[in-house]
């Protein structure tokens, strides 16, 4: 397989882009957990934007390099963040404060996409960028990336956040059948990789969040669309 400096390029910036994603995202469940009382990320190091400290060399940056050289769809992951539920305030149900855990990686992805989106339009309406710059394609990348990562995260499924987020809204008499449900919530996120056609419950979602958002900021089609 030839490599070009196109090829190069392209896999260079889904790396930065899913890197600074992922970080975004495990940042999100180490603050949550720092602020509901729960001192073990931060004295893990993880209530921080540095890349390096959530960044896993394989589902971070090996398997998303490999996947951009080769088109050849993969999945990337960051150092799951570990938090002690029983640790944080009481004020709240404990299985309500891990689900906020939980949610605050994807609602951050979801921030970072509106964050990416309004510095974009910033950009194009300075005339700074326009809808044929690469960099331009690549910002809108970077959200419509985030938006997909915050959907496919919510999947009910563990080891996934939607798991934990949908243990939280449960009625106390229902948590001991799903839990039992969740010990084959690896096998059912490994069919979402398997069976293209089940992925339209995380894609279409995030389609429409991104181009609402794309929509309303009032960003310009991408030059050859």
């Amino acid at each position: 397989m030839h490599i070009g400096p196109e090829e190069i390029r392209n896999m260079v910036v889904i790396v930065i882009t899913l890197v600074l994603s992922i970080t975004v995202h495990e940042f999100g469940h180490a603050w949550v957990a720092d602020l509901l009382g729960d001192s073990l990320p931060r004295r893990q190091g993880r209530v921080t934007l540095n890349p390096a400290a959530h960044a896993d060399p394989i589902g971070t940056l090996l398997l998303p390099a490999a996947s951009a050289l080769t088109g050849i769809p993969s999945v990337g992951w960051g150092r799951p963040v570990q938090v002690q539920p029983s640790a944080m305030t009481r004020r709240l149900r404990m299985r309500t404060a891990h689900m906020l855990v939980a949610v605050a990686g994807p609602m951050m992805n979801i921030l970072l996409a509106v964050l990416v989106g309004l510095l974009t339009l910033v950009l194009t309406r300075t005339a700074i960028l326009n809808g044929g710059s690469p960099i331009y394609g690549a910002l809108l990348g970077a959200m419509n990336m985030n938006c997909l990562l915050a959907f496919f995260n919510l999947i009910p499924f563990r080891p996934l956040d939607g798991g934990t987020v949908v243990e939280g809204i449960l009625p106390q008499s229902a948590v001991p059948t799903w839990q039992q449900i969740q010990r084959y919530g690896v096998f059912v996120v490994l069919a979402f990789f398997l069976i293209p056609q089940l992925q339209v419950l995380f894609v279409v979602p995030a389609n429409y969040v991104f181009t609402s958002l794309f929509l309303v900021l009032g960003l310009p089609l991408p030059y050859g669309l």
